[in-house]
């Protein structure tokens, strides 16, 4: 990760104030979300074991988690193992944990350093106990950051998450806690996994692929898309600001008429 707050020096594209000179501040994205998909596709045309390409895109998360907290992106939140990716051979889902163990312990240091908040979303059940105390550890160590937060989705999958939500709800009627007439899209919000963060103002998918995966159903409701064909190994830093000069030349309109742009946007 190098750290969400360190200067990539070598990019030509970026000032040293960590800001892309073609994108008013006032346009970029203050949360991102990214599924990363790719790896095994990656692994395969280079006649390489699918792990390989996890391990290569491991190498993608720091890139992109450096560069984000160099452009000021205050929320990066990363689809790294959905609750449908149990079905991959077991090997395979072993080598997934362990690259997750190896990850939280080798950044674990430069997020405190940097004052990164770390957390995530899915279901801690299920989990290895190895990678269920190593998430808490982490968690926990970083629970003061302010400067920025790094979230993976592990375990994830919004249909669940939204009827845990639910589900929460009905057991706060039954204790008498929640009236059923104050049941509304904040009650709602307010017990999904990701309460507290905003939601995404651009979610990036990689490899092509035109789908959403049961990744933040209810929270990108209102993102705006980018696709790449870029298998996840492959993107890196240009890709990451591709996406960012695409969302910023965009209108956001929420349902109403289009506005023009506020003052500042980004140079044509």
């Amino acid at each position: 990760m190098a750290a969400l707050a360190s200067i990539h020096s070598r990019n030509p594209q970026a000032d040293p104030l960590g800001r892309l000179p073609d994108v008013s501040p006032a346009r970029l994205p203050r949360h991102i979300a990214i599924i990363m998909d790719g790896n095994g596709r990656w692994a395969t045309a280079k006649g390489l074991p699918r792990q390989a390409g996890h391990q290569a895109g491991a190498r993608s998360v720091r890139k992109v988690v450096e560069e984000c907290g160099r452009l000021g992106v205050e929320v990066l939140t990363l689809y790294s193992f959905s609750m449908e990716n149990w079905r991959r051979p077991r090997d395979e889902v072993q080598a997934l944990m362990e690259l997750c163990l190896a990850y939280l312990a080798s950044e674990e240091p430069e997020l405190v350093k940097h004052q990164i908040r770390f957390r995530v979303v899915g279901r801690r059940e299920g989990l290895p106990p190895e990678v269920v105390r190593a998430i808490a550890r982490v968690e926990d160590a970083t629970r003061h950051g302010t400067r920025a937060t790094l979230c993976l989705a592990i375990n994830y999958g919004s249909r669940a998450e939204i009827a845990d939500a639910a589900r929460a709800i009905a057991a706060d009627i039954a204790a008498g806690t929640l009236r059923p007439q104050d049941v509304n899209e904040a009650a709602l919000e307010q017990r999904l996994s990701t309460s507290g963060l905003p939601d995404p103002d651009l979610l990036i998918r990689t490899a092509g692929e035109m789908r959403v995966s049961n990744f933040l159903l209810w929270q990108i409701s209102y993102s705006e898309l980018y696709v790449t064909p870029a298998l996840w190994p492959d993107f890196g830093v240009d890709q990451l600001h591709a996406a960012i000069r695409d969302y910023a030349r965009r209108n956001r309109r929420y349902g109403g008429i289009e506005n023009p742009r506020p003052s500042g946007a980004e140079h044509a």
